[in-house]
């Protein structure tokens, strides 16, 4: 049967979801096919989460059609659109530690023997055969506390192919795990579409889309924008529907002059992490941090801004010796860090935009240990203007805010330290492609004000696209330095699997 001829599992069209005044989706539109992985893409604010909220029975449209194999159908409840077939893996699933794989698959619903006693022995045996099916080896009887984010998202599709569900809705799965995991996952997913289910993906990395799927839908601004197969279209067209304007240069690196080293390290190790890495860094200079996760960039940069120990070797800034594992020290040194989790170590998420941005400057305005609330406003509403965070109010909670914005906050929180080395580690993890252009285009301008940048970063093309120069690691160790020349796709990513070299 060819798609002309194929009835979708699920259609979404034209559908309108509003809270209060606010309309948080004026045009939702969607066609999941079995058989088939269906991408979902747009910016930060696109209107991506809330069609997922309506398809998954958490919101009810105000207009439009939704119908499930060409019958209309309005969920009331999450339980509706499960009894319906449709299931949603979250980033980060929401398990029952204390209970074992098995019983977090069937809980609510466990086989049954005389008596009505939970067949256990049953449960397992049922939760193997799906990991069977899906050719992944976990313990069914194994609690759940302590499984990685990828078991979890495995997990949460066993449950889902438990309950006989025609459609599996992603949403941006891949954020937290590792190249290895990332291509489990995927291995999973295609072998569902080939047994006829529907997937629907959404991310932010075009190229999990390009490399995944088949169709892809782009929402913007709360409304539908187009559908094109995925064989048939290119990134540079993705982009444009996406942000409603051609990036031409989504790496808008600017000409900035290099000036005097400002940061030296010398032989650095921590034992069993990294080892005898050396390099400097130079006042305008963007350097690039490149390997694959688990190489020890991160581990370094926490090293060097104090918030590790390390074993050996020796950190200068400006020509003195920074002394090791004293954070405080290396502010005042100059030093800026934006970590690689914003949620868990850049911000306090409970707390305002305004508190989040100003907790760096709180020993320089407390006077007498008491804080000057006028000027710490001052400050935060100074460096929120600058980089344009999208808020409703400064004394929101930084929660409420997307993470294009999270990420904002945690660069303005450092930019009010006016540091002259910044580190930033992942600094456009998990945000949308205008979002990236825009924190491309602000290390660019720091870069050539002066500031020396190490930025560490997983995509390829970022590394490429940003840095005067790269450093690479694999195993803990440095296996090359390359110019901005010599750094291409091939010898950075040659020199990230040197496994010989980093063995020596």
């Amino acid at each position: 049967m060819t798609r002309e001829e194929a009835q979708p599992v699920v259609s979404l069209r034209h559908a309108v979801k509003k809270f209060g005044n606010f309309v948080a989706m004026g045009d939702g539109c969607i066609e999941l096919y079995p058989g088939e992985i269906h991408a979902l893409a747009g910016e930060n604010g696109a209107g991506k989460s809330t069609l997922v909220k309506v398809l998954a029975g958490i919101h009810q449209p105000n207009a439009g059609e939704f119908l499930v194999d060409g019958t209309p159908v309005s969920f009331k409840t999450p339980a509706e659109s499960k009894a319906a077939g449709i299931s949603v893996i979250y980033q980060e699933p929401t398990l029952f530690p204390d209970l074992s794989v098995a019983e977090n698959i069937y809980i609510g619903r466990q086989p049954t023997r005389g008596l009505g006693m939970i067949d256990h022995a049953q449960m397992r045996a049922d939760a193997a055969e799906l990991f069977a099916r899906l050719e992944v080896d976990i313990d069914p009887s194994r609690p759940a506390e302590g499984l990685s984010i990828a078991d979890q998202q495995i997990l949460e599709i066993a449950k889902a192919i438990s309950l006989d569900a025609k459609v599996l809705i992603m949403d941006e799965p891949t954020a937290a795990l590792s190249g290895h995991e990332v291509e489990r996952l995927f291995s999973i997913a295609r072998g569902l579409r080939d047994q006829g289910a529907a997937l629907m993906f959404i991310s932010h990395r075009m190229e999990e889309i390009f490399g995944l799927c088949d169709r892809v839908t782009i929402m913007r601004d709360g409304r539908y924008v187009s559908t094109r197969m995925i064989a048939e279209t290119s990134e540079p067209e993705l982009v444009r529907d996406m942000v409603g304007r051609s990036v031409d240069q989504l790496f808008p690196k600017l000409d900035a002059e290099i000036g005097d080293v400002v940061l030296s390290v010398d032989g650095l190790t921590r034992t069993g992490v990294f080892r005898d890495v050396s390099f400097e860094v130079r006042s305008g200079e963007i350097l690039g941090l490149a390997g694959l996760v688990g190489a020890g960039r991160s581990e370094v940069a926490r090293a060097i801004m104090g918030v590790d120990r390390i074993d050996s070797g020796s950190i200068e800034v400006f020509g003195k010796k920074l002394r090791p594992g004293d954070t405080t020290a290396a502010i005042r040194a100059g030093l800026g860090f934006v970590p690689e989790d914003r949620r868990k170590q850049g911000l306090v998420m409970d707390i305002s935009v305004l508190r989040n941005t100003a907790l760096t400057l709180r020993s320089r305005l407390a006077r007498f240990g008491i804080i000057d609330s006028r000027k710490e406003a001052q400050a935060a509403a100074e460096w929120s203007e600058r980089l344009e965070v999208k808020t409703a109010s400064q004394y929101e909670p930084v929660s409420s805010l997307s993470g294009g914005n999270q990420q904002k906050v945690v660069l303005a929180k450092w930019l009010a330290t006016n540091p002259r080395i910044l580190i930033v580690d992942e600094p456009t993890r998990g945000i949308d492609v205008g979002t990236k252009s825009e924190v491309h285009r602000l290390l660019s301008t720091l870069a050539q004000s002066g500031v020396a940048i190490i930025m560490i970063s997983s995509e390829l093309p970022e590394i490429l696209g940003m840095s005067d120069r790269v450093l690479v690691m694999c195993e803990g160790v440095v296996t090359a330095e390359l110019t901005r020349d010599e750094a291409t796709a091939e010898n950075v990513m040659t020199a990230a699997t040197d496994h010989a070299k980093a063995a020596s």
